[in-house]
């Protein structure tokens, strides 16, 4: 992507999140200047990969496949002495922006819908050797209330729902074309 392509996202994301009240830290603006001259204080943000993730997934459309996050935390879950064993991040997927099927080895990931339009989330179990989707159905807590859908099958997150993702448990989602 081009700087001025992902400059645009960026002042894209911003505004959306300030709209819906979603304040960010302040190294979330932080300049290019500004990284030069902080120190070690600011090591646990370098280190942890934390701020702006504004990807196409390396297939050159971004309105087709892409994301736009910024990670507040990320732990890592081999340290079991890590105190932030987890992550947080907060996403920005436009109407039929797809994120691809992938799964966490590891984590378990909550997907919250904070504001905007509905999010829909296509669920799989990963197979035996991790390879590709399980026929299987798929039970999943949405706000504590256990669903089951087919496999591929679609959850949709209205603004405020969730859905709780646990391990080697394959997921898509995309922002709800024309909501």
């Amino acid at each position: 992507m081009k700087r001025s392509e992902i400059n645009h996202h960026l002042r894209v994301a911003e505004a959306f999140f300030q709209e819906h009240r979603f304040h960010l830290p302040p190294f979330a603006s932080w300049t290019p200047e500004t990284w030069k001259e902080v120190g070690k204080e600011a090591d646990e943000i370098r280190q942890r990969g934390l701020g702006w993730d504004i990807t196409n997934l390396g297939k050159g459309n971004f309105d087709a496949e892409g994301l736009i996050l910024f990670t507040l935390r990320n732990g890592d879950v081999t340290q079991p002495e890590d105190p932030k064993c987890y992550a947080e991040k907060i996403m920005m997927s436009g109407d039929g922006q797809v994120t691809p099927w992938h799964f966490h080895w590891f984590k378990t990931e909550d997907i919250i819908n904070r504001a905007g339009g509905n999010l829909i989330v296509e669920l799989a179990w990963a197979t035996a050797d991790e390879t590709g989707l399980a026929e299987t159905p798929v039970n999943v807590s949405c706000d504590g209330i256990m669903r089951t859908v087919p496999s591929r099958g679609q959850v949709k997150l209205r603004p405020g729902e969730s859905i709780t993702l646990p391990p080697k448990l394959y997921h898509q989602f995309y922002g709800e074309p024309g909501r």
